[in-house]
């Protein structure tokens, strides 16, 4: 029982016994007591007042009495209005700390029964490079799996790979007419770079193609149809769906020349899958799922023999699902690949990471789902998330305006290089040492950067804000850690480890008792995240506190104050900081250094 349940059991008996009040524990209101009053714990004395027949202020006399008579964990109290702050025994959070530092898996809650929740997140086409949407997805999805592990759910981390239609076809016409033969190898550039380029090839000849249309008498959508690239990218992927051996030989090679890229630029980023599906492997599962709703009915057929959904009388509209030429939509895979997913895992929650432009999309293929009899269907989860921006605006695939995943994470490497340099952290390290901190300091403030914000809301990415040693960054919380440790190590120059219990009956300060409170509040957080689907939570939960610990760093002496007892204390103290810290950004998929 943690602590607010135990304060909430005192309170039941104590309402019980003088007012004869029967109420639930969570009627019972407990919060952490602000900062500008003195006390741990508050209770809100309110629903007690009908009861007592005495003002607010006179019931939270009378119960801070009777709790501070009758319970020791009770050493004091104070009433402001209708609000009872508590003082809980410093013997009690000396006993908690020793907990905390002796349970290995402290603020994991490993008591699910687990059950399998598939997380999909990167969810890539093969005609571009990763850019920084792609890093915001795959760092929430990441860490999402993550969180739930500490849940105790056995989390299933996939991907499916968007690896046909016409935009990829797009990018195979462009490199056909245009390419001369240039590889990987021939260019110096990562395949899926390569790719990308002609994708805004394409792009660049087609709106030529539409403009001289134009210049002729079309319409705008007249030429965009008529324009003989776009033909010629629909001719494609029908041969493609046809399996023409010419157009799947180049399909095949130019989608290897993106997954080599593609796989170094996850093991940079530091996220990886348990199972990757593909969509070229997964259309015809949803094309036969299709078929089968058109022959009960529950899709029909245009005159131009493409397949349609009628979404109406649910409030929405008609979905196309198979084009006029037989040719597969994205829904017609979602669906597929949900089949195929349940037939191979027994899923219990499946959760699926993709930005908030596509909130239509899943209550489509949820209701689709549902409607070809998959029970599981309304239940799947959409974890929609904003937008990511830079300061100076949006991004545009097809015009080559993107942020590039890999520039970017090269670029905060070196950023974070050059500000530790200029700060003197790199002093006492070696060449090695730097590249390896460098790395840890500049891809720990990217993540850290990005998954402190509520996923739900839009953002823009500063690069030059994430690299800061002050304030609420992943360098900042990073550099705390190293410095805990630097103590640590001192520590056990002295002769000092911390492995045995600390010594009660200490007599400590607020800051002190207030630090193991923190501390105490991991595995509620760690569940708050999980049920939220939000590392925000983990995140900000860290920054608070690093920046208590700094502040008592700042107030007390450690190494050099002369109580052994209030010494070792601080040590474990210190110790117990740096392990949350560490489990905390291993959540977020974050390492933090042992020396800066």
């Amino acid at each position: 029982m943690n602590l607010e349940s135990s304060i909430q059991s005192i309170v039941k008996d104590a309402v019980s016994e003088l007012y004869a009040l029967e109420v639930e524990l969570a009627q019972i209101q407990i919060q952490k007591t602000r900062k500008e009053f003195e006390g741990d714990l508050t209770l809100v004395t309110f629903p007690f007042v009908k009861a007592a027949k005495k003002s607010p202020e006179a019931t939270g006399q009378e119960i801070g009495e009777y709790l501070q008579k009758n319970n020791g964990l009770i050493t004091g109290f104070n009433v402001i209005k209708g609000f009872l702050n508590l003082s809980i025994s410093k013997n009690y959070w000396l006993q908690l700390l020793n907990k905390i530092r002796s349970a290995e898996k402290f603020g994991y809650n490993m008591d699910g029964d687990g059950d399998i929740m598939m997380v999909e997140y990167s969810s890539p086409n093969t005609n571009k490079p990763l850019h920084l949407g792609h890093i915001r997805n795959n760092l929430l999805g990441y860490s999402i799996a993550q969180i739930q592990k500490a849940n105790g759910w056995k989390v299933v981390k996939t991907n499916i790979v968007n690896d046909r239609g016409i935009h990829i076809c797009k990018s195979m016409l462009a490199w056909k007419l245009f390419g001369k033969g240039e590889t990987p190898e021939s260019s110096g550039l990562k395949g899926d770079h390569l790719v990308g380029k002609y994708y805004v090839e394409f792009d660049k000849a087609y709106k030529e193609e539409v403009k001289a249309l134009m210049e002729k008498g079309l319409s705008e959508e007249e030429a965009q149809k008529s324009a003989p690239l776009i033909q010629q990218a629909q001719q494609m992927l029908v041969a493609w769906e046809s399996q023409d051996p010419e157009v799947y030989g180049l399909w095949e090679m130019m989608n290897g020349w993106v997954y080599a890229g593609f796989d170094e630029t996850y093991k940079q980023l530091g996220v990886d899958f348990d199972k990757i599906y593909y969509e070229s492997q997964t259309y015809l599962d949803g094309k036969a799922k299709v078929e089968e709703g058109l022959d009960k009915g529950v899709f029909y057929k245009r005159e131009d023999g493409s397949v349609w959904a009628d979404l109406t009388a649910d409030g929405l509209d008609e979905k196309l699902l198979l084009r006029a030429d037989g040719t597969s939509v994205y829904m017609t895979q979602d669906i597929g690949t949900a089949a195929l997913r349940y037939s191979e895992y027994d899923i219990k929650k499946m959760v699926y990471v993709v930005g908030n432009e596509q909130n239509y999309h899943f209550q489509v293929l949820a209701l689709l789902l549902d409607k070809l009899g998959f029970k599981w269907g309304k239940n799947l989860v959409h974890f929609s998330y904003g937008m990511v921006e830079l300061p100076e605006g949006k991004m545009k695939s097809r015009e080559g305006t993107v942020v590039d995943a890999d520039d970017l994470m090269e670029e905060m490497i070196d950023t974070a290089r050059e500000t530790a340099r200029e700060l003197g952290k790199f002093d006492q390290s070696s060449e090695e040492e730097i590249e390896k901190i460098a790395r840890m300091v500049g891809l720990g403030a990217l993540k850290y950067f990005i998954l402190k914000v509520d996923p739900k809301k839009n953002m823009t990415f500063n690069p030059k804000e994430s690299i800061d040693f002050n304030g609420n960054t992943g360098p900042f919380i990073q550099y705390t850690h190293a410095r805990i440790k630097s103590v640590l190590r001192k520590a056990a120059e002295q002769g000092i480890i911390t492995e045995v219990p600390v010594t009660e009956n200490l007599s400590l300060s607020d800051k002190e008792s207030n630090l193991v409170q923190l501390l105490s509040a991991f595995p509620a957080i760690v569940r708050e995240a999980g049920q939220e689907f939000s590392p925000a939570v983990i995140a900000n939960y860290i920054y608070e506190l690093v920046k208590e610990y700094n502040q008592f760093y700042h107030d007390y002496s450690i190494l050099r104050e002369e109580n052994p007892e209030l010494k070792y204390f601080r040590l474990v103290l210190s110790s117990a900081v740096a392990g949350v810290i560490k489990k905390g950004m291993a959540l977020l998929g974050i390492d933090v250094p042992e020396r800066m």
